[in-house]
């Protein structure tokens, strides 16, 4: 049999009729708002936890892998990287090496510099030297 609120009406009023107004408000308010096969026994409450506790330990062992799954990707990103770090300083050790080089090859396009201008210097000395003899050869050769 269903419980529906004319029915709980019709019983506060009798329970008024019999106990008086106060008494059958007191005994009313201690009965559940639904009917009996609504409310939740010890025992329903204890399989309750029992599935819950369940679920959670299956909710942990989950959260469990997933974590051990994560710490071996972590690893393995922490290894690359490593890797990577690695290959950076491979390369600055040969940008090191290139910019040794350029400065070494720098040094000695200078010095090539320095050692063609003196001998540019002494070829112009050279010639100008032989010019002034020929000058000087033009000059007597028209004297005469």
């Amino acid at each position: 049999m269903a419980i529906s609120e004319e029915s709980r009406h019709h019983l506060h009023q009798r329970l008024e009729e019999v106990l008086g107004p106060k008494e059958a408000t007191v005994l009313m308010e201690h009965l559940p708002p639904v009917g009996w096969a609504d409310v939740a026994t010890k025992r329903d409450l204890d399989v309750l936890e029992n599935r819950m506790d369940t679920r959670f330990d299956r909710v942990d062992e989950r959260l469990t892998e997933m974590d051990r799954r994560w710490e071996k990707r972590s690893t393995e990103v922490d290894r690359r990287f490593s890797e990577v770090d690695r290959r950076f300083d491979e390369v600055d050790r040969r940008f090191d090496e290139m910019r040794d080089g350029f400065a070494q090859l720098n040094r000695r396009f200078d010095e090539t510099f320095r050692e063609f201008r003196a001998l540019l210097v002494a070829v112009m000395s050279v010639m100008a030297v032989l010019f002034a003899a020929m000058m000087g050869g033009v000059v007597a050769a028209i004297k005469i």
